[in-house]
């Protein structure tokens, strides 16, 4: 460009053109500039398809859909003192709740379990059949499919759709328009209310919201993922999947030359030509490949890309131009598959670009070891907190020593320390226990803060899904008080007629034997 610059033609001496070259002076040599940072966005009109990965894709669209709206409505009898919404994420009582199993706040663990197990399931789908977690599960892709099938139901499929772009506003086109971005909100409305009610017991929020009675932030949410759904669903689409998810280039990391993908089998389709063409060429005794050139692999593209150019970032692998192709190639008379799930080095053992004689025959994903490692890693994380949630206690005690005093001396010599004690009742059912010392001799408990109430145990009942706190002093008569001036010893709460049993290291904190 510079040098281009410094041979632009210097004006006339009379001339009114500036000296120093301008934009239509370099134009004038190099052609138009390019004034537009980025390129306009091109809208994409996917074209309905048929065949089995569309089949599955809308398979998985409505049991996704299904759970997600249905899940909050789904009932769970947990007893008459615990909800009964199977899925609730309770924020009032610090609880989540997923059918039989209850997660307390203390147990966070188990959701981190759970993440990890989806890093690790998530990697071994990326590693096995590249982004087929975003062609057939992922959010973003399900509400876009679900809001295309809406357009297209109003609107019509591919070619009608953008007739009706170009066409002039009409009464019918203003009609269609407003139906269709009627329902697209109707959806987003309702993904919005679908999520707050996994926080919040569904009819008596959705009770509350009807009458303008529920918190501000319901409301709140509720905008916030109408917005956002129809925004990404509806507008965005492809957009969000190429430029805002960083999982398209991460997924480079974890997929290599054995990963299954779609293909485009070039070796076979190559060099492609229309039906006519292809006629020609072969009474010409040319070279002639399968592909014959419909680019219907383009226009089914929910990306809009063309999968015969090659693994692109762009692709989710959601197969829809596999179909598209299959059914090109039973119309021509020709052998399904130039459009596939297959791997980079199947391709490449077929164009014989590599040494294939240590290879028996096709490799598929299960060849990769690090595949099993994914696997290995995922079950083992699974199995552990499955066992983790079997054998979990339901109870659990702790204990907190007053720290000033540390212990009081009393009128007959005991020695008494104060604990602020807490029991915490997991299960959905009243429950008993029994409180005692372990490893003080002659400890006894007292309650009210006398000398005359003294016992070896106490009694404590506890509501359901509670936590019992009682202040508790611990005395020890002056004969049988321990040589150190502190002593380790054991606070006990064992369940009535059951198995379960809380065990608190504490210390017993007394004054020197001299005094």
């Amino acid at each position: 460009m510079a040098n281009l610059i410094n041979n632009i033609p210097s004006p006339p001496p009379d001339s009114e053109q500036p000296l120093h070259p301008s934009v239509d002076n370099v134009e004038a040599v190099t052609g138009p500039l390019n004034r537009e940072l980025f390129e306009a966005k091109k809208k994409i009109y996917p074209k309905r398809t048929k065949g089995n990965f569309r089949n599955f894709k809308s398979l998985s669209m409505f049991l996704l859909l299904a759970f997600y709206y249905i899940g909050p409505w789904l009932r769970y009898d947990r007893g008459p003192t615990a909800p009964n919404q199977a899925i609730l994420v309770d924020f009032t009582h610090s609880r989540f709740y997923f059918f039989s199993i209850e997660i307390w706040p203390q147990e966070l663990y188990y959701i981190a379990g759970l993440l990890i197990m989806s890093a690790f399931a998530l990697f071994l789908v990326t590693a096995s059949v590249g982004r087929a977690w975003c062609g057939y599960a992922c959010p973003q892709t399900v509400w876009v499919d679900l809001f295309i099938a809406v357009e297209r139901l109003i609107e019509g499929d591919r070619n009608a759709r953008m007739r009706l772009d170009k066409s002039k506003w009409t009464l019918k086109k203003i009609y269609l328009r407003f139906i269709k971005h009627t329902v697209w909100l109707l959806i987003a409305i309702a993904t919005g209310g679908a999520w707050i009610f996994y926080f919040m017991d569904a009819p008596t929020l959705l009770n509350q919201l009807w009458h303008f009675e529920a918190a501000f932030v319901a409301y709140g949410t509720i905008l916030f993922f109408t917005i956002f759904t129809y925004m990404f669903g509806g507008h965005l689409r492809e957009q969000v999947c190429t430029y805002m998810c960083p999982w398209p280039r991460i997924q480079a990391v974890m997929m290599d030359v054995d990963s299954l993908v779609v293909t485009y089998h070039g070796t076979r389709g190559e060099p492609r030509m229309s039906v006519k063409k292809q006629k020609k060429a072969i009474a010409a005794n040319l070279p002639v490949g399968d592909c014959v050139d419909c680019n219907m692999c383009v226009v089914v593209c929910p990306m809009g890309i063309d999968i015969r150019d090659g693994i692109q970032l762009e692709c989710i692998t959601c197969g829809l131009c596999i179909d598209a192709c299959n059914d090109v190639m039973d119309k021509v008379s020709k052998p399904r598959g130039l459009i596939a799930y297959d791997t980079i080095n199947n391709e490449k053992i077929r164009a014989g670009k590599t040494n294939a004689e240590h290879i028996d025959g096709i490799r598929w994903p299960w060849h990769n070891y690090r595949n099993y490692v994914y696997l290995g890693l995922f079950l083992a994380v699974g199995f552990t907190m499955l066992y983790s949630l079997q054998t979990r206690d339901r109870f659990a005690i702790s204990a907190l020593h007053d720290r000033n005093p540390l212990y009081v001396t009393l009128s007959n010599g005991s020695i008494r320390n104060s604990f602020e004690i807490k029991l915490l009742n997991m299960q959905p059912k009243a429950r008993r226990f029994i409180l005692y010392t372990e490893g003080l001799e002659n400890a006894t408990f007292t309650t009210g803060g006398t000398s005359d109430d003294f016992t070896e145990v106490i009694f404590v009942e506890i509501e359901p899904d509670r936590v019992k706190a009682m202040r508790v002093f611990v005395n020890v008569p002056k004969t049988h008080l321990p040589d150190a001036q502190q002593q380790n010893f054991k606070i006990i709460a064992k369940e009535v007629r059951g198995s379960e049993i809380g065990v608190y290291e504490a210390k017993f904190h007394s004054p020197p034997k001299n005094k």
